[in-house]
């Protein structure tokens, strides 16, 4: 591990304490490498050129003419992106969907751009996590029904 050190000026410090007891954190330095991997993932997630991992969120009116089937049909003609959803009832109208998602950052950000697009789609909120891609490998000595897989590894 890498030790530098920074200098603020007091109001700034100050500033930065009680973010730091309002987060929880132990200490500055976790702050600071939480503070730097986000910024680090926003400039990779922007770029959209790398692999990702992502979760969506929305919500919706389950009874707007045909939005659950057009909600479910983007999902299956991107099957490749689509890893799992999961579908919950707020209450007797609404719905909450959270559908995490891998592939190429843009093609991600495509899909969830369709989805939170459709009409009745409310609170739509993405969280992407760029990664690196393992090799496809498996596990010695090979077990029936263990097949090859692939580690996405977080970038930052």
């Amino acid at each position: 591990m890498e030790r530098f050190t920074i200098s603020l000026d007091d109001d700034l410090a100050r500033d930065f304490d009680a973010f730091i007891a309002a987060c929880g954190y132990g200490n500055r330095s976790e702050a600071v490498r939480d503070l730097i991997r986000a910024r680090l993932e926003r400039d990779a997630s922007e770029q959209g050129d790398g692999d990702c991992v992502a979760s969506l969120s929305f919500v919706y009116n389950h009874h707007e003419r045909e939005l659950a089937e057009r909600l479910a049909g983007h999902q299956h003609a991107h099957h490749d992106l689509t890893v799992a959803s999961l579908h919950v009832h707020l209450d007797h109208d609404n719905c909450l969907e959270s559908v995490v998602l891998q592939g190429r950052v843009a093609a991600v950000r495509a899909l969830a751009g369709q989805l939170t697009a459709e009409p009745g789609v409310r609170h739509g909120a993405l969280n992407l996590v760029s990664v690196d891609r393992g090799d496809h490998h498996t596990h010695a000595p090979y077990v029936p029904g263990r097949e090859p897989h692939l580690h996405l590894k977080p970038r930052y």
